[in-house]
């Protein structure tokens, strides 16, 4: 687990693309070249009172002169996007981290089938710039109440063409999952937007793999039958047996013993928080890790253990 790069970078351009979105065009003040990222990352925003935020990068991966990001003023959010909204302009400055990747555009596809739901949409936009370089087959499903209301959605409408089809409440389009299609060994599902979208979307596809739906979520696992319960994390680097109570998080408890870890989101859904462990039996609760990284990975802020765990620090 290593810190990620942070860079001061300059608002080149903002504009509102709709009354509560402002697309945000950011770029290095000396260098000519960002690090580079491919479709479906996202950077953090740190703010100046400290708070870290994530948005998607949703303009094209070939491009590393710029990052380009949107942000919806969310007036019963954490906070972050009402100050982006209040502050930002530009040729002012911000710090950015270096990109992260938790939905990861896979090649070997031949057909993909993308479902954006609002603001939802930015990953998938850098999806479908890169889908379209490489020649791939897909379609780009996008639900808003209108389009005056579609963020991005004259710039999706010239990336996609004809493979953009809108469902637009207001107008009495309700987005259908059976229009996905039928199952297919080497179709790819990429879905991101509120969480009764991805539910509508998953449970129509319930007899897939899981290799083949791909979700990012914004909300952190709920389950009220919960109850969490102290347990005991060993430190394999220092031998440390650290007790975890019920009311603290690993994560928490972990710093509190001077162990310097990087965190962003701490509900479990940006991965900043990632670490590595040998043995224990791990309770995980993000929405990032998928299946395969299970047996050895955990996210500091949310996952639990049953009575121990030993982590790879």
């Amino acid at each position: 687990m290593t810190a990620r790069l942070i860079m001061k970078l300059r608002v080149e351009k903002l504009s509102f693309s709709t009354p509560d979105v402002i697309h945000v065009r950011l770029v290095h003040p000396l260098r000519p070249a960002l690090p580079e990222w491919s479709a479906g990352a996202h950077v953090d925003m740190r703010l100046p009172d400290g708070r870290v935020r994530q948005y998607s990068l949703c303009g094209d991966p070939a491009d590393t002169a710029r990052y380009e990001i949107a942000i919806k003023r969310e007036a019963n959010g954490r906070g972050g996007s009402v100050w982006a909204h209040q502050t930002l302009r530009e040729g002012c400055e911000v710090h950015i981290s270096a990109p992260r990747n938790n939905l990861p555009l896979t090649s070997d596809g031949d057909r993909y089938v993308l479902v954006a739901g609002g603001i939802g949409v930015t990953p998938l936009l850098a999806m479908a710039r890169s889908l379209k370089q490489w020649g791939k087959a897909f379609a780009l499903h996008y639900c808003a109440r209108s389009p005056s209301e579609a963020p991005l959605l004259a710039e999706l409408a010239r990336v996609c063409s004809d493979d953009l089809h809108c469902w637009f409440s207001k107008h009495g389009e309700r987005f259908d999952p059976a229009v996905i299609g039928p199952h297919g060994p080497s179709t790819h599902v990429y879905i991101c937007g509120p969480q009764r979208l991805l539910d509508a979307v998953q449970s129509s596809l319930s007899e897939w793999s899981e290799e083949q739906i791909h979700c990012e979520h914004f909300q952190m696992t709920v389950d009220e039958n919960f109850k969490p319960e102290p347990f005991e994390a060993t430190v394999v680097s220092t031998g440390q047996r650290i007790l975890v109570p019920a009311d603290k998080s690993l994560l928490d408890v972990l710093r509190e013993h001077d162990f310097p870890l990087p965190s962003s989101c701490e509900i479990g859904v940006c991965g900043s928080c990632e670490c590595g462990y040998r043995d224990g039996i791990v309770l995980h609760r993000d929405k990032v890790l998928p299946a395969s990284k299970r047996q050895d990975r955990l996210m500091l802020c949310v996952s639990r253990a049953r009575v121990s765990v030993t982590l790879e620090l």
